[in-house]
């Protein structure tokens, strides 16, 4: 990790930490975002890491602040404003200071369901198959939504569809964007990942049963090893994918996901037990997350297909392909 991404990440984090409350996350639910931290980070020029000249080392930096904002839940748009700027720059179109959103279509409509926080965005990145739009969200309707995690996935409808910027998209650009943008669910739910195993286990200390911790206890401690697994799993995937973007390993990554979230979730809450989905405890703004999240955006079913269907497409040995990285280079 170079000294620049490991100050980066340090400030950041630090920011988050300070500022970060449930109290902050819970107000989501009610509309109501950290409008203070967003205007921290814009300060410290967190939000122009996205709109500056940068190579993919670079974009790497910015990538690494993504596991954060799922470690502290943090109730900002963060993700989709940088990741839809490296989405233009990716192409060679203009960056947006002002806050801007994304959304993957299969066909192109004047109505766009799911659009992340688009009653607060300027403009909306559309990006089909054979190209990406960008459109002003000014004078469009907008019926609020949220994902199971209260964040807001609104219902985008425009009158006519005049885009500011279009640029075709040749095969190989949108499986390019489709992997960053699957780069950032893997990333984001690592941090995810990470809080709900650390609060897991700090209960599992504070909770007695019987006059005992309920860490002692055998089925808590089979728990409690599932999720830690899951967890340095995940973080070494994510280690992995900031060292050097490959799609296959991206997508992989996103598969083994869906495991580690169903084991993680399906864990932590049997330890909490009911209090787990409760407003009093902080366990629910992760796993929300990371159900909202498997089931957003390029799916891991999405992935299975398409590397299945390029495994069979070469003419290699299929464990070889799976296991050697110089046999499967895309």
């Amino acid at each position: 990790m170079s000294e620049m991404r490991q100050m980066v990440i340090e400030v950041v984090e630090k920011m988050l930490k300070d500022h970060v409350t449930k109290e902050h996350v819970d107000a989501l639910a009610a509309g109501k975002w950290d409008q203070q931290l967003w205007q921290l980070f814009e300060e410290n020029g967190m939000l122009a890491l996205a709109t500056a000249d940068m190579a993919e080392s670079d974009m790497t930096d910015l990538f690494a602040l993504y596991p954060l904002m799922g470690k502290y839940a943090a109730p900002i748009p963060f993700v989709e404003h940088t990741l839809a700027n490296v989405l233009l720059k990716t192409v060679g179109a203009e960056t947006y200071d002002t806050l801007t959103t994304f959304v993957l279509v299969d066909e192109w409509h004047d109505t766009l369901p799911l659009v992340p926080w688009a009653r607060d965005a300027s403009q909306v990145v559309v990006i089909g198959r054979e190209k990406l739009a960008v459109f002003a969200l000014d004078k469009a309707t907008i019926q609020k939504s949220t994902n199971l995690a209260s964040e807001p996935r609104d219902t985008v409808t425009f009158s006519t569809l005049e885009a500011h910027i279009e640029v075709q998209l040749t095969a190989a650009q949108y499986d390019q964007l489709r992997t960053y943008i699957t780069m950032a669910t893997v990333l984001k739910s690592a941090g995810a990942i990470e809080t709900a195993v650390a609060l897991t286990v700090q209960f599992s200390k504070e909770r007695e049963q019987f006059g005992r911790p309920i860490h002692r206890f055998q089925m808590v401690q089979r728990h409690l090893a599932d999720i830690a697994g899951e967890r340095a799993i995940m973080q070494a995937a994510a280690g992995n994918l900031l060292e050097n973007i490959v799609p296959h390993e991206v997508g992989y990554a996103r598969i083994r996901l869906e495991q580690a979230i169903r084991i993680v979730t399906a864990s932590a809450h049997q330890v909490h037990a009911a209090i787990g989905v409760t407003d009093e405890h902080p366990l629910n703004h992760y796993t929300r997350r990371l159900w909202a999240w498997r089931d957003e955006l390029v799916k891991a079913n999405e992935w299975q297909h398409m590397l299945a269907q390029h495994l069979l497409e070469q003419d290699v040995d299929i464990w070889a392909a799976l296991t050697a990285q110089s046999n499967y280079n895309r």
